[in-house]
């Protein structure tokens, strides 16, 4: 739980990530939805929609460090721009950031905030999606390969793991937003999950499989996805 509390945020102290670590994604998930949701229900209290929106966005980014929203900026400099395999994957170890990167990344910003300004505070759907989000990072390394073949970030994680917390965390994804936003919620989920989906097939079209910035990219991709469909008029 510390692994991957420390892996995810600026919390839990400097510890060695491990496949086992993965498990408790989905938890550490839950936990930060509960604590943004609590601050969207606490601020929507103080300020309008448009000032509780913006602070859940500012404190998502301080609860995770911005390590996620720095591997959508890598991913999209990398995947979308027309270059070689291995351009590709130089591109997303660089630190600098790109044309494509600041335009996703403001895009994303703009509809997470909107999303949020246009619904009513729940502090289950926050933690229904973000649960969800951290359960598709976990997940992926099950199922596609690692394309650094040298080592990365990801690559301690690499190695069998038992399937069942991915599920869980599935399922209380589903059942917490169902709760939240009833059909609407539940469907959220699912079109977060397709996103999601979507980032990791594209990396592995693109650079034969995922990469760290790739896991940041589709959880962020998730996330945002889950929120605009909630958001809508059901």
């Amino acid at each position: 739980m510390r692994s991957a509390l420390s892996f995810l945020t600026p919390l839990g102290g400097a510890r060695a990530p491990s496949p086992e670590a993965l498990s408790w994604f989905p938890v550490v998930g839950l936990l930060l939805g509960v604590a943004l949701g609590a601050l969207w229900w606490g601020a929507a209290h103080l300020w309008p929609a448009g000032v509780a929106a913006a602070l859940v966005v500012a404190g998502d980014l301080g609860l995770t460090g911005l390590l996620h929203l720095d591997g959508l900026a890598d991913a999209a400099d990398g995947l979308l721009a027309p270059m070689s395999r291995q351009r590709r994957l130089d591109v997303m170890a660089e630190p600098g950031v790109g044309a494509f990167g600041v335009v996703v990344v403001g895009v994303v910003i703009l509809l997470r905030w909107a999303a949020l300004a246009a619904q009513r505070p729940s502090v289950l759907l926050l933690a229904a999606v973000w649960c969800a989000s951290r359960t598709w990072m976990a997940a992926t390394p099950s199922f596609v390969s690692y394309a650094r073949g040298d080592g990365g970030l990801a690559s301690p994680f690499l190695g069998r793991r038992s399937w069942l917390p991915d599920a869980a965390g599935v399922v209380a994804a589903v059942a917490l937003a169902a709760a939240a936003r009833g059909l609407g919620g539940a469907i959220a989920v699912v079109a977060g999950s397709a996103a999601a989906a979507s980032v990791v097939a594209l990396s592995r079209r693109r650079v034969g499989g995922f990469t760290g910035d790739v896991l940041g990219a589709a959880g962020v991709m998730g996330e945002t996805a889950a929120l605009v469909v909630a958001a809508a008029r059901w």
